[in-house]
């Protein structure tokens, strides 16, 4: 048995996730290709392989106590100079995103670790290229606005190429209810209350 590194995060659906990956590509930073577009809930952990079942029952059960979100990203921010990332803004959703990874990193679950900063939901376009290409980055996406219903998260694992892969989905528990739904939920019985 060996050891794997694994990440947890919520994809950037289409067309965004895309866009803004070919983005981060344009400004210089040679990961982009490597990383799908996303919000981190678990950053890059390494793990005895022989934990994967174990987490992901563990993942599944966060995601059945959880119900979909409105995300919603608009313009930029930056962590330098503390860490070099420029990143697009998490301004709905971040709470959500806050709530789901502390239950992923819970004490009692196969995969609790501290964090080296406190957490700030964010998607990174941009990490330790030059500092004129990040400026670019900050400045080029400012008036960038991307919003979608979040429904789940996914468990990733990093290949020897340092790609990163989706293993697995996992599905909120809750009903999905738009705002512009006109069906009633099918599953309005089973109803969880609100997490968040």
């Amino acid at each position: 048995m060996g050891t794997v590194t694994i990440g947890v995060s919520i994809a950037v659906p289409e067309p965004h996730g895309s866009l803004l990956q070919q983005r981060r590509a344009g400004f210089g930073d040679a990961a982009a290709h490597g990383i799908p577009t996303h919000v981190t809930l678990l950053p890059p952990t390494e793990v005895d392989d022989a934990l994967l079942p174990a987490i992901e029952t563990h993942l599944t059960e966060v995601a059945a106590a959880g119900r979909p979100f409105p995300m919603r990203l608009s313009g930029t921010g930056t962590f330098r100079p503390l860490s070099p990332v420029v990143f697009v803004q998490v301004v709905e959703g971040g709470d959500a995103c806050a709530w789901l990874q502390k239950q992923v990193r819970d004490a009692s679950g196969p995969v609790a670790r501290e964090l080296q900063f406190p957490y700030h939901p964010h998607v990174t376009v941009a990490h330790g290229i030059p500092e004129e290409a990040m400026d670019r980055a900050y400045e080029e996406l400012a008036d960038y606005e991307a919003e979608w219903p979040c429904t789940g998260f996914a468990l990733y694992e990093q290949g020897a190429d340092g790609v990163w892969r989706k293993l697995r989905e996992f599905t909120f528990g809750g009903p999905v209810v738009p705002p512009q739904a006109s069906a009633p939920a099918e599953r309005g019985s089973t109803q969880r209350a609100d997490r968040y």
